[in-house]
């Protein structure tokens, strides 16, 4: 990432910098620093400290930028979060900003948390992916400081966002590398340093180890494209860990590119297909941060990584695909590909004797439909595990939504010849149909699926997102993943 971000020493910021002043709305009105224009010479700018809202006020010696933060009594972590992003898309020519934010955080609030936040929102606001940049002039911003009352809540809270913020710039660097370059086996060899790297034990299964490993759903799949399927299946393992030491399994959907294979989609339903394996992405970018994190529990990540494309030995409507568990399934549409790869991953997770599993994937345009493009649609067949699994996004700041998994509509998926088909009824439910097949392949493990088909890609640059891949959920799963306990019945 293009910026840096370090602590100044106690009440003292760089003589050069900008400083970024947070200024939140009281009784009156904005709580301005002193030096600052009036309310109504702000207000009249368009100012008015509502939440990410920027004025910058020149100096002599230096210049003043007031981040809104909205009404004092209603701040929140979330919100300074907002104020760093928002500090960092503010257009200037300084190497270097210090800012006070953390210092405008109420006692109510953690300062470690306030600390992270701010660095998450400086870090993934000024996120760029320029790989394929011929020509590319980098902003001359390259260093904020958190100035002020410092001390070591604000070092640990800055070190846990610079660490947090890496491992969703890994997941948007993946989503955003063309489907060219981005192949099941180059993902892979890509898990391979990451391991290397970040001490993770790897095992990677090539399309022989797939077929002889009855993955049949992930081998299906790949039959209509030149490039072959991968399983990656990464292991975390903390200090001191024993038998005993609780397991989360993460499984990710990982379809490089998809063309619909033969039910083909239209050419505006490809654009943003690179994406489509968003959820393995998501699935690296946690395990690549849990050794900095010292996470307490061990996590298995696995990556489901196949394209689906139209080839002449592509799989046909009405084939059947034997899952790793043994369920077989009937094929009503090739373009419900993710759930059939995740049909194999989630029965290795369960096999392998995960405590509990989540899986991620851009899995379903219905839940688009029903929540749009900032809402991950959340599933489970364990209320609690799914309530902590939600808790754990308002902590991170990613907006969540249940949906229901109604056993009635289970008889959508029954097939005349085979355990079940892979969709249900056209137009109807289409999210819950989709997660009511993925339970079939978890038993009685608690799990929570999250579809992120809405917000795992970008067109706009928002607050903490830049177009593109977003890295939604490696937030929320390193938050959960730091207090995680076994569900229970």
């Amino acid at each position: 990432m293009p910026l840096t971000i370090s602590v100044s020493s106690a009440k003292e910021a760089p003589k050069s910098a900008a400083v970024g002043v947070g200024v939140t709305i009281g009784r009156n009105g904005p709580e301005l620093p002193a030096g600052s224009p009036s309310v109504s010479v702000l207000a009249a700018r368009g100012f008015e400290a509502k939440v990410g809202q920027i004025a910058v006020v020149p100096g002599r010696s230096s210049t003043t930028i007031l981040v809104g933060l909205g009404r004092a009594a209603d701040l929140t972590v979330e919100h300074f979060r907002s104020a760093g992003a928002a500090l960092v898309r503010t257009s200037f020519t300084e190497e270097t900003i210090a800012t006070t934010l953390v210092d405008s955080a109420p006692t109510r609030l953690d300062r470690a948390s306030v600390a992270q936040a701010v660095t998450e929102g400086v870090l993934l606001a000024s996120y760029q992916f320029t790989t394929y940049k011929s020509q590319f002039t980098p902003r001359a911003l390259t260093n904020v400081v958190l100035s002020g009352r410092v001390g070591r809540l604000v070092d640990q809270g800055i070190a846990r966002g610079v660490v947090v913020a890496g491992a969703v710039a890994l997941n948007r660097d993946l989503v955003n590398e063309p489907a060219m370059t981005l192949t099941p086996a180059h993902f892979a060899d890509l898990a391979i340093e990451v391991a290397a790297a970040k001490s993770l034990a790897i095992r990677v299964w090539d399309e022989h180890d797939i077929e002889r490993e009855r993955l049949g759903g992930i081998r299906g799949v790949s039959l209509g494209s030149t490039e072959p399927p991968r399983v990656v299946t990464l292991t975390y393992n903390p200090k001191g860990a024993t038998k005993k030491t609780p397991t989360l399994a993460l499984v990710g959907k990982g379809i490089t590119f998809d063309s619909g294979g033969l039910s083909l989609k239209t050419n505006d339903g490809m654009l943003t297909m690179k994406c489509d394996m968003g959820g393995a992405g998501a699935v690296l970018g946690v395990m690549s941060a849990l050794a900095a994190l010292e996470a307490p529990v061990r996590v298995v990540g696995y990556c489901c990584l196949s394209e689906n494309m139209p080839g002449p030995a592509a799989f046909k409507l009405l084939d059947v695909l034997t899952a790793r568990n043994g369920k077989t399934v009937e094929i009503y549409n090739t373009d419900a590909e993710g759930r059939l790869v995740l049909m194999d991953g989630l029965s290795l997770a369960v096999e392998d004797g995960a405590d509990a599993v989540i899986d991620l994937a851009t899995l379903t345009g219905a839940a688009v439909v029903a929540l749009g493009t900032e809402i991950t649609a959340v599933m489970g067949n364990h209320q609690a595990f799914v309530d902590r699994v939600r808790a754990a996004a308002s902590v991170a700041g990613e907006d969540t939504w249940q949906l229901p998994l109604p056993a009635r509509y289970r008889k959508q998926l029954e097939s005349p010849i085979a355990d079940l088909k892979n969709i249900g009824n056209p137009g109807q439910a289409g999210s819950s149909i989709a997660g009511l097949f993925l339970q079939e392949f978890v038993g009685t493990t608690p799990w929570v699926h999250l579809d992120i088909a809405g917000p795992a890609f970008t067109n706009t640059d928002d607050g903490i997102v830049t177009r593109g891949g977003t890295g939604v959920m490696v937030r929320t799963l390193l938050e959960l993943i730091a207090t995680f306990e076994v569900p229970t019945r």
